[in-house]
């Protein structure tokens, strides 16, 4: 087409005016072209082939019209005037990328320069391919052109190859055979695996995961894997069929873990709504239907990586949010118990908010899913016993960091009892099962499960005597700190059995305390002056500066160790008190043992849950402690997460 040339659209018809009126007519789906035969048989061997077979068969039909008008010269002069106003029509329906395509190869055969880009470049290599517009043919064809583009632009980006990639979805059987598809695939996994995996920041967050990389991109200059700042946007517009096939081969690349499970919950919450909580809005504007948004999230499930180097809560957030829609959508049950062991392999990085997990099911009567949380802890123990049996055949690894790790999932769970404890329909034995499940080492001090014990008590004053001491079994009387002490030997909830293990434990804890303390205060007096007076070395000059040195020290020491004394003989007042506190609560114990003794001959009676069990015993006992209702104690020992606490109490 000349410069002069101007083609124009007029509703669903295309025209080029060249001064001359078209000669061919080509229908690509609803629009119309009004072309010429000249340009577009000089580029394609396909439309050469159609319209010279269009004017073979309208030579037959003008030979035959000629024959039967042999002797009529008005006829021939008519035949002239159709032949001169005659237009070949060519229909292609299939023509792969539809109208649009068409139109810019047209303008390409007009000798029109055309803009390649990554999202046309796929369907003009397609368009190429079907009007046979090779080098072969003609030179410098579109074929060639859009090779070219192909391999030296497109596929040395990741963000253009996931584009062009994308393009593909309506060309698919041509674009396949043709290798685009493989090709923007393998060089998405090359260029992403040869570039710096701290390019691509962790955790995907609530705005997004192209925040942290185009930070981290602008900040090291790094463009190893081509333009990357945002080509997560550009992955989630693939469909789940090209999405499955890129994540494959990326595994297949053995690409870092952290970006393959960068890629998997980006394009989980573009699609499923609720899998944060910040946000339940999809970031797609048309939301799949829920066979396809579990189709989607099985796929995620399954090619997350088990390991990963880096584990944040923000990643564990995003798992647990996994793990909700996977129960919404009743994912498959191998799907779920691969999210559950995942995340029991970073259950550290988990916050109380990510374990109460709503149960759906209708076989379950409690608020949150118990059960789910026990696997995932039996999850997390047996991965723990793994990476112990490793370090026993020689692998490295810190025990300060294991311990560590699983006194945070103690304290973790201790939480979460109490949160659950308040539930009417949660059983004894479930509560016990998950609170037995850790091992010892998991709590240093057992203040959290008893907070938990007694929440339990307070929300279930129904259950028997039995059930009672099968509660407070679960916690080590011997791990509760002085303060827990005094406060469970003035719990009315607590049975009798537990109350006399509490006060024993605490007798034994404040005898350890007098007697530690009165070790401090038999040091041996003038220990410390002598020690520095006879610090210093000998030696002629030296031993006369020490000299000096010496009677300075045994001055300051002498004032010093006065002051120590006089500490010494107030602490020695104190300690005769706690002495005769200490008798006191022997007296009272050994009291507390007769009147037991008693019982036992006497035989058990009074119903379960009856006054026998709750203040009566203390008349008879003679205690001489104050009632105090645990709600009431130190916000230390009782109060943590006061908040959530009233909150329960109201759903009850």
């Amino acid at each position: 087409m000349a410069h002069t040339d101007h083609p124009t659209t007029k509703g669903q018809a295309w025209f080029c005016t060249t001064g001359l009126p078209s000669d061919i007519i080509i229908e690509v789906e609803d629009m119309t072209f009004h072309l010429h035969k000249f340009p577009l048989m000089s580029k394609s061997r396909k439309l050469h082939e159609m319209i010279t077979e269009q004017e073979t068969n309208a030579s037959n039909s003008k030979i035959q019209k000629l024959t039967e008008r042999d002797n009529d010269c008005d006829g021939d002069e008519e035949i002239e005037e159709e032949e001169e106003d005659q237009q070949y029509c060519i229909s292609l329906p299939d023509f792969p990328g539809g109208s649009e395509t068409f139109e810019t190869a047209a303008k390409f055969c007009y000798g029109v320069k055309i803009e390649l880009s990554s999202l046309n470049v796929a369907p003009l290599r397609c368009a190429g391919e079907y009007l046979e517009m090779t080098e072969e043919y003609s030179e410098d064809n579109l074929i060639s052109k859009t090779e070219r583009f192909l391999s030296q632009t497109v596929l040395k980006s990741i963000k253009d190859s996931i584009r062009t990639l994308n393009s593909c979805k309506n060309i698919l059987p041509l674009a396949e055979t043709l290798g685009i598809v493989q090709r923007c695939i393998d060089a998405v996994a090359v260029r992403a695996s040869a570039a710096d995996p701290s390019l691509f920041g962790w955790p995907v967050n609530d705005h997004g995961p192209g925040n942290g990389v185009e930070v981290n991109t602008r900040r090291k200059g790094a463009n190893r894997g081509g333009s990357m700042d945002s080509w997560f946007e550009e992955l989630g517009h693939l469909s789940l069929p090209l999405f499955k096939r890129l994540i494959s081969a990326m595994k297949g690349r053995d690409l870092s873990s952290e970006v393959i499970e960068s890629c998997l919950m980006y394009y989980a919450k573009k699609y499923i709504p609720g899998i944060s909580r910040s946000s339940r809005k999809t970031l797609s504007s048309s939301i799949p239907s829920e066979n396809e948004q579990r189709e989607l999230l099985e796929t995620v499930i399954t090619n997350l990586p088990e390991e990963t180097s880096s584990r944040t809560s923000t990643a564990t957030r995003i798992l647990f949010g996994l793990l909700r829609t996977a129960n919404i959508l009743n994912a498959s049950e191998v799907a779920r118990a691969a999210l559950e062991r995942k995340i029991g392999s970073q259950l550290e990085q988990a916050t109380l908010d990510d374990l109460l997990i709503p149960s759906y099911s209708y076989l379950n009567e409690t608020l949150y899913d118990v059960s789910c949380v026990e696997r995932i802890l039996g999850y997390f123990l047996n991965g723990l016993e793994q990476r112990s049996t490793a370090r026993n055949q020689g692998e490295e690894e810190n025990i300060s960091v294991r311990s560590t790790v699983l006194m945070l999932v103690g304290k973790l769970i201790d939480g979460y009892l109490s949160e659950i404890a308040s539930d009417n329909n949660l059983l004894p034995e479930k509560f016990c099962e998950l609170a037995v499940a850790l091992p010892d080492q998991a709590r240093l001090f057992d203040d959290g499960l008893y907070r938990a014990v007694d929440v339990y008590l307070k929300a279930h004053p129904w259950i028997s005597e039995a059930q009672r001491e099968q509660i407070c079994g679960v916690m080590d009387c011997q791990k509760l700190t002085l303060e827990a002490c005094t406060h469970a030997a003035q719990n009315e909830r607590l049975p009798l059995r537990a109350v006399v293990q509490v006060l024993f434990f605490e007798q034994l804890q404040l005898r350890q305390v007098i007697a530690g303390t009165l070790m401090v205060a038999d040091v041996a007096p003038g220990e410390i002056p002598r020690q520095s007076i006879m610090d210093d070395g000998e030696g002629g000059e030296q031993e006369e500066t020490t000299g000096v040195v010496g009677v300075a020290r045994a001055l300051e020491g002498s004032s010093t160790w006065r002051k120590t004394v006089r500490d010494n003989q107030v602490l020695r007042l104190d300690m005769d008190s706690m002495r005769t506190r200490v008798h006191e609560l022997e007296r009272e114990c050994s009291t507390m043992k007769k009147a037991i003794q008693k019982i036992d001959k006497v035989g058990k009676h009074g119903s379960n849950g009856s006054s026998e069990g709750g203040g009566g015993w203390r008349k008879k006992l003679g205690c001489k402690f104050k009632t105090q209702v645990c709600d009431s104690h130190e916000p230390t020992v009782v109060e943590a997460r006061k908040g959530r606490g009233h909150r329960h109490q109201h759903q009850q």
